[in-house]
């Protein structure tokens, strides 16, 4: 048959009405649960595939071997060794849009080596659907045994303030009793989230492979459910708090005007937190200098007002020494401190010990610290906090860092960007681990 008379061929080319805000996900789980070919089967059901992607994707299939499926992974492994290997390596980010909706999906790697592409596509995302494999769990015990990554990227997602966790339970169509099967892996799910306190938008029985529950409903007596695409649909987007004190992050430094005369210089940054308007006094921090906010400007001109996670131009009423790093904040609002009680996630192969410096960066400040501390170690399996020592690559606990510079730091419950560091190892410049505020220390504390 002519590719251009194919069902897949006329949704590939089918108009979309215009959506609303879009929403950002990610795919996660166990090195093949099927992340790669859902989000094919995503892209597919929802129209989204160029129609060269498609011809590649039969003329593959016919290569293969007469009645071979097309393999809908391929649409996001694009890296060579992704191929060769059949896993997902980095993250890959796809766009696509329903009637109702934008959607902007992270691909994160399975692998327990590629943790830390899974947490750096986790940082920014509303929701996360992870991914469980029926057909790799034991259905025959009393109590299902969950897969140690499943676990491991369900609880990244909600140290990293994730908003919303959905459970794809993949490859239903693979097991003999799927209801039964499917209720014991629910069931499983559902004392695990319980356990870890985890908030849970949905469990949804999918297979990738054939498309059942991705973008339709596919009937059956034991779900009664919605699709994952319309419970997708139906998610609101994570949002900084509106009704808190000011907090924003200044990425650039710029001059106004055409080159003469006198150029008030303005202030680019993202909004942390909180509502900033014309007319509101600032504090810089670190100088701890004060102004008022003399004029907004965005995209399509002067604003009157801003709030968390829009981006705006501030010019000030008096020149003041503000550059790349600096934060503006609501006047004594936020103390500078200079010890931090946090939860690190690591990613290195190289133990964090503490006496070790490494370089941390929090907005778009470097500084300077050392971890004073290991507290405790998160065990996925049983969710205890053990005692520990130093904390290993993939681990996950809490300890305690002392800065050699203070910090606006804010806990990462009430800020992404206030409470989020990076550490990095000063020697390697390797991205060691996430830092999440628990609690900051004023200087003096």
């Amino acid at each position: 048959m002519n590719a251009l008379a194919t069902p897949e061929r006329a949704a590939v080319q089918a108009p979309l009405t215009t959506p609303r805000a879009a929403l950002r996900f990610l795919t996660a789980g166990s090195v093949d649960d099927g992340k790669s070919t859902l989000i094919g089967r995503l892209l597919l059901d929802s129209r989204a595939i160029l129609a060269d992607q498609l011809d590649q994707l039969h003329a593959r299939a016919a290569a293969a071997g007469a009645g071979t499926a097309p393999d809908l992974s391929l649409l996001t492994d694009g890296l060579e060794a992704e191929r060769e290997q059949g896993i997902t390596i980095d993250v890959a980010w796809r766009y696509f849009a329903t009637p109702s909706r934008k959607f902007v999906i992270a691909d994160a790697p399975g692998h327990e080596q590629y943790t830390r592409n899974m947490v750096t596509a986790a940082a920014g995302s509303d929701a996360v659907v992870v991914l469980v494999d029926i057909t790799k769990l034991d259905l025959a015990a009393d109590a299902v045994t969950l897969l140690p990554q499943t676990r491991r990227h369900a609880l990244l997602a909600q140290l990293l303030r994730v908003d919303h966790v959905v459970f794809a339970v993949n490859k239903i169509d693979a097991v003999a009793d799927a209801g039964a099967a499917f209720r014991q892996v629910a069931g499983a799910l559902q004392r695990f989230a319980a356990d870890a306190g985890l908030a849970v938008a949905g469990i949804v029985p999918v297979s990738a492979l054939r498309g059942d529950n991705i973008a339709q409903r596919t009937p059956a007596p034991w779900y009664d459910g919605p699709s994952l695409l319309e419970l997708l649909e139906a998610l609101p987007n994570a949002r900084e708090p509106q009704e808190a004190p000011l907090a924003l992050p200044v990425q650039y430094v710029a001059r106004q005007g055409d080159g003469t005369g006198e150029q008030p210089r303005v202030l680019w940054g993202r909004v942390a937190r909180g509502e900033l308007a014309v007319g509101d006094t600032v504090q810089v921090f670190p100088s701890g200098e004060s102004a008022v906010v003399q004029a907004l400007l965005g995209l399509d001109g002067e604003l009157p007002s801003t709030g968390a996670g829009r981006s705006a131009g501030v010019v000030l009423d008096r020149m003041l020494d503000v550059s790349r790093g600096d934060w503006l904040l609501a006047p004594g609002s936020v103390p500078a401190a200079r010890r931090v009680r946090a939860t690190l996630a690591w990613l290195d192969t190289e133990a964090a010990v503490p006496g070790r410096r490494y370089l941390l960066r929090h907005g778009h400040r470097w500084v300077q610290a050392r971890l004073r501390a290991v507290h405790h170690r998160l065990d996925i399996h049983t969710l205890a906090r053990d005692e520990a020592e130093q904390l290993r690559v993939n681990d996950i606990g809490e300890v305690e860092f002392e800065l050699q510079q203070p910090l606006p730091l804010l806990p990462y419950a009430d800020s992404r960007v206030g409470g989020a560091l990076i550490v990095v190892d000063p020697a390697s410049h390797r991205t060691s681990g996430a830092l999440l505020v628990r609690e900051a220390f004023a200087e003096g504390a």
